[in-house]
């Protein structure tokens, strides 16, 4: 295994209360899967990211990655997050090379040429000298992709990156995520409530419920790439999750997987 949970727990005190947002999770993740974490509000999906990611520590259990534990943020990894995170008084281009800067052997020219690289595979490239403000939050999101991307990470998160998008344009990032993914070979870790969603982008939809945080399910989607949002195959899986949440579904199911 690439990445590996085990036992882990996370309690904050909250009011003078103790809380507990995830109950003795395990879970096991390859590398260059795409990884689906998925529940409403409050079920511990974002804070289990955030412990995987490096940027919170739980309270027990162990977080492995390639056998070293996950005690902070790896620069190897990186986050993506709903609200882009460009600097406005960056252009585009400027704000993927943020990425490389800390890479002193890199010249100027390489940054740039490795910035518009990437800019050109999200579909970019002749938007290099725009502002984050000239653009849509779709493309927004799209730079940040990119700037994600020249970083040459090993793993990225992404907390819920296309919540915030019509569903026209977060369909067509749906798309542009798994072409990159299939393309650079990525292990991708993406929170999201959208059942649709994670049905359609994962390879594995890790299903959690809350109080306390805790995964009720893994289900494998073995739908293979080219999926079809309204294929019989699609919605028996969509109609096993509405089920795992005690859901009304709108498919007769008489299988299993």
């Amino acid at each position: 295994m690439y990445i590996n949970i085990s036992n882990v727990n996370k309690q904050f005190t909250h009011k003078g209360k103790l809380f507990t947002a995830l109950n003795n999770v395990n879970l096991t993740i390859e590398k260059g899967e795409f990884i689906c974490l998925l529940g409403p509000s409050g079920c511990g999906k974002s804070t289990l990211l955030n412990a995987i990611a490096g940027f919170d520590t739980p309270t027990s259990g162990s977080i492995t990655i390639d056998g070293k534990e996950v005690k902070k943020p790896s620069t190897r990894n990186v986050t993506i997050f709903q609200n882009y995170g460009l600097l406005p008084w960056r252009n585009v281009i400027k704000n993927v090379e943020l990425a490389l800067e800390s890479n002193k052997k890199l010249t100027a020219a390489e940054r740039r040429q490795t910035a518009q690289k990437y800019l050109d595979l999200v579909g970019l490239g002749n938007f290099a000298d725009s502002s984050p403000h000239q653009l849509s939050g779709g493309m927004q999101q799209r730079v940040a992709i990119a700037r994600a991307l020249t970083a040459d990470p090993d793993i990225i998160f992404m907390d819920e990156p296309f919540g915030a998008l019509d569903a026209i344009t977060r369909m067509k990032l749906q798309d542009d995520i798994l072409s990159i993914q299939k393309k650079e070979r990525k292990t991708i870790i993406f929170v999201t409530h959208d059942i649709d969603e994670a049905v359609y982008l994962a390879d594995r939809v890790v299903v959690m419920t809350p109080n306390p945080g805790m995964v009720k399910k893994v289900l494998t989607i073995n739908l293979g790439p080219g999926r079809d949002r309204t294929s019989e195959d699609f919605q028996k899986i969509r109609n096993i999750i509405f089920e795992t949440f005690n859901m009304k579904h709108t498919y007769p199911i008489e299988y299993s997987i």
